[in-house]
């Protein structure tokens, strides 16, 4: 014996039962895209923030670099100024020490000995 059992519900009341079902999903999904573009506007703002930061150490850097750069420069004249002192000092020996030898060989030579 087969027992039969009668739906109850009408056309209206199934089609108004998926058609809530429709509309909830919808709102769930605009609540999940909502969800995703606040995410990736969260996330452009701390990209944007970190490539803000590294400018900024970029732009420090090339001052810093620029620093550098007239200290090596003014270093290099200082070291000219050295060099040519030095070669002035090893010329004024020179001649110094010429001038004392010249001088002993004349005494030795000129000088009558007692």
């Amino acid at each position: 014996m087969s027992d039969t059992s009668t739906v109850t519900y009408t056309t209206a009341e199934i089609l108004k039962r998926i058609e809530d079902k429709i509309d909830s999903n919808h709102k769930e999904m605009r609540q999940e895209i909502k969800e995703v573009k606040q995410e990736i506007e969260e996330f452009k703002k701390d990209v944007n923030d970190k490539l803000d930061k590294v400018n900024e150490r970029l732009n420090n850097l090339e001052v810093g670099l620029g620093t550098l750069t007239e200290k090596v420069e003014g270093m290099d004249k200082r070291l000219q100024n050295v060099e040519g002192t030095q070669k002035n000092q090893i010329w004024a020996l020179i001649v110094i020490v010429a001038s004392a030898i010249i001088t002993g060989g004349a005494k030795l030579f000129f000088t009558p000995n007692l």
